[in-house]
């Protein structure tokens, strides 16, 4: 019976621990932002909706370096039947997106994954002032 107090403030010690991290954010006045990213310009739509592309865009570029490089698929037919050129720094970067420094990398900072793998063949979309490659430090021809 002695021990109830002990065992109280032990547990009261234990929850003011663990809850630490989230009243100290609530009294900081700080939340977690997701990242600025540059939105797709001059498109509404991506090629799949946004929820399975934060969750799963590297699948896809998966499926799609496997239908261009072993099936020959020169296409992709979106969800919403839109038909997109299958190409990471042709469609995605070019088109929509602009830079890998302003999108990919962002992200990928942003959420504490690897750097993406891709850029160790592929070069990015230019820099718009110097025409020169991110990935690579060549001038494109």
């Amino acid at each position: 019976m002695r021990d109830k107090p002990v065992i109280y403030l032990g547990l009261l010690l234990f929850v003011a621990l663990v809850t630490f991290p989230l009243w100290q954010g609530l009294a900081a006045r700080s939340s977690t932002r997701e990242p600025d990213v540059r939105k797709a310009a001059g498109h509404k739509n991506c090629v799949a909706p946004r929820s399975y592309m934060r969750e799963a865009h590297m699948e896809l570029l998966m499926k799609w370096r496997d239908a261009k490089v072993r099936g020959r698929q020169r296409n992709y037919t979106a969800y919403d039947g839109a038909v997109y050129a299958i190409s990471l720094s042709g469609a995605c970067l070019t088109k929509c997106h602009g830079s890998k420094d302003e999108f990919c990398d962002r992200c990928h900072v942003y959420a504490g994954v690897p750097t993406p793998g891709c850029w160790g063949c592929h070069t990015s979309p230019p820099a718009a002032k110097t025409g020169v490659a991110a990935a690579t430090g060549r001038r494109l021809q």
